[in-house]
């Protein structure tokens, strides 16, 4: 990475769309880590929007644009992101830049940059990272990447958790971070909108196949009646998923008319990130998601076809 920006005057980080606490790490901690060895350098991190609790990353709001200035890059950096169709209006920056870069840990990403960096063993990107920012260590590049690993790990306890993994986020540790205000800042904390939000989807939620799934939708008048964004909604398939006897579950959030984006998270044995592949989706074995189109019963069945297909061939 460092070797790739040396002779590149503007430099575009961007991550997917709708960013969750790895990918604004992982932007965050590549601009601090650039700017500690090219200060002299056009960078910008172009993120669709940054969700309020990672506002610690920028407390100023210097650093995350939510509009890309317009020219052709020297070199583009995509981070945490699948495809290059994630990474949405930055798309076109991407394919237009004279380099590009990945840096990812989905293992549906089949290296769509000039360069790739990709570990589908790791437990976020931010670890992936890791190992590339750890020459030029600051307490920013520290918390960035902390925040993140925290994040996509499910503060360790998700099953992407490995030795290497606590091992960095001890290493972090150690440049003095308040890791114990992240944890509740960062993933436990949730506004009054985002309780009663979840409330209502908990409430709304049905299971099927004897128990062994459960789904839950959220309307486009769901969000309008609590006034609530997009980023409100994270956290609450995590909730679903921890429902006793439940091994896949699945959340649908009404972004068009007869158009939902689908959340999948397994507890144990189904591959959710092949289900996702097979709607042109993306994700890891134990969380997915892509989008699809038609009436909640028609996306609903589909869906659990494929669950029931991987269950009878475990049994």
């Amino acid at each position: 990475m460092k070797e790739m920006a040396a002779n590149a005057e503007h430099i575009l980080i961007a991550g997917h769309m709708r960013p969750d606490g790895d990918c604004v790490g992982a932007c965050v901690s590549v601009y601090h880590y650039l700017k500690e060895w090219y200060p002299e350098k056009d960078i910008y991190v172009y993120l669709e929007t940054l969700p309020a609790k990672f506002g610690v990353l920028d407390p100023n709001g210097q650093i995350v644009r939510e509009e890309i200035p317009e020219q052709v890059y020297d070199l583009c950096i995509a981070l945490d992101s699948s495809s290059s169709d994630r990474l949405g209006e930055a798309e076109r920056f991407f394919r237009e830049a004279k380099q590009t870069l990945c840096v990812d840990h989905h293992i549906s990403n089949v290296g769509y940059a000039m360069e790739n960096i990709i570990d589908s063993k790791a437990s976020s990107a931010c670890e992936v990272l890791y190992g590339q920012l750890c020459d030029r260590m600051t307490k920013d590049i520290a918390a960035a990447l902390y925040i993140g690993i925290l994040c996509d790990s499910g503060m360790f306890c998700f099953s992407n958790t490995s030795k290497k993994t606590m091992e960095i986020a001890g290493s972090l540790m150690e440049m003095g971070i308040p890791f114990w205000d992240y944890a509740d800042q960062c993933f436990r904390q949730r506004t009054y909108t985002q309780t009663q939000l979840l409330g209502r989807t908990l409430l709304t939620s049905m299971r099927l196949m004897e128990g062994s799934c459960i789904v839950a939708t959220i309307t486009r008048r769901m969000m309008d009646f609590y006034e609530a964004k997009t980023e409100d909604i994270e956290g609450i398939i995590d909730q679903l998923r921890v429902t006793e006897g439940v091994e896949v579950a699945i959340l649908l959030h009404e972004i068009g008319e007869q158009e939902y984006k689908v959340s999948l998270r397994s507890n144990s044995h189904v591959d959710v990130s092949k289900i996702a592949s097979y709607f042109r989706g993306g994700g890891h074995v134990k969380a997915a998601g892509f989008t699809m189109r038609g009436s909640i019963h028609d996306v609903i069945n589909n869906i659990t076809e494929h669950i029931e297909n991987q269950m009878k061939q475990k049994a």
